[in-house]
């Protein structure tokens, strides 16, 4: 059985060294960055849990968490002293999967830890195939009958996004908030022009792109309509 290992990004010394220490007692190895430009370049895709700090000098953690989540499908458990609501959804919807807020228990950090380890994680080199669609997701490909369809970088975030949750339906808001510039004016819009144009890239397998009435998107295993409608999700369906 492998040693797990853990990057902290905190910068805070004394906290740093404290949550340094308990990790390793409890037998992880641990990677310490305590700077946000520093962290742009840590190995993600090398340890197997990130815990990150929100209030870091240079890059900011949010946009460390939105950089984390186009590189990989690592768990990030986000320490801060930022108790907001808000801020809690963001991280949430950018994809953290736990948030604790400071001061916190030594104890109760590596519990958390140690659960969230022992939970199955999406091997780095899958390729996920559904329906007329095999996306490479450590390889950042798609292909559709087996030919290869180019994308741009927004359009494969778009669908990576929705790749890591089969079936399960993505909120508009998400999806801007991990593809793209969610302060930009007309975000919503564009998001929405993305999506035509992703369907008409990917062919036949377009309609696979799904629109969930009052909710966002969710990518289907097989097409849900002929223009790629969720027709059990919209108002006045069955499932309204």
């Amino acid at each position: 059985m492998t040693t797990p290992r853990i990057l902290l990004v905190e910068d805070d010394a004394q906290l740093g060294a404290q949550v340094v220490s308990h990790f390793e007692r409890a037998g992880f190895e641990c990677i310490w960055v305590r700077d946000g430009d520093e962290a742009r370049r840590a190995p993600v895709a090398e340890v197997d849990l990130v815990v990150l700090d929100l209030m870091l000098p240079g890059t900011y953690g949010m946009d460390l968490l939105k950089l984390y989540r186009q590189r990989s499908e690592v768990p990030v458990m986000i320490l801060s002293a930022r108790d907001d609501s808000a801020d809690k959804v963001r991280a949430l919807k950018l994809g953290a999967d736990d948030y604790v807020t400071k001061p916190f228990w030594p104890e109760e950090l590596l519990a958390r830890v140690t659960a969230r380890l022992r939970r199955p994680t999406m091997e780095r080199s899958d390729v996920l195939r559904l329906g007329a669609l095999a996306l490479d997701l450590s390889a950042r490909s798609v292909e559709v009958d087996g030919v290869r369809v180019e994308l741009t970088p927004a359009e494969w975030t778009v669908l990576f996004a929705l790749a890591k949750r089969p079936g399960t339906a993505v909120s508009r808001e998400a999806l801007v908030e991990q593809a793209l510039d969610a302060e930009r004016e007309g975000a919503l819009r564009s998001l929405d022009v993305h999506i035509s144009r992703l369907r008409k890239k990917l062919g036949r397998a377009g309609p696979q792109v799904a629109t969930v009435w009052g909710v966002g998107y969710r990518l289907a295993d097989l097409p849900d309509g002929p223009s790629g409608t969720d027709r059990s999700t919209k108002p006045g369906g069955r499932g309204a």
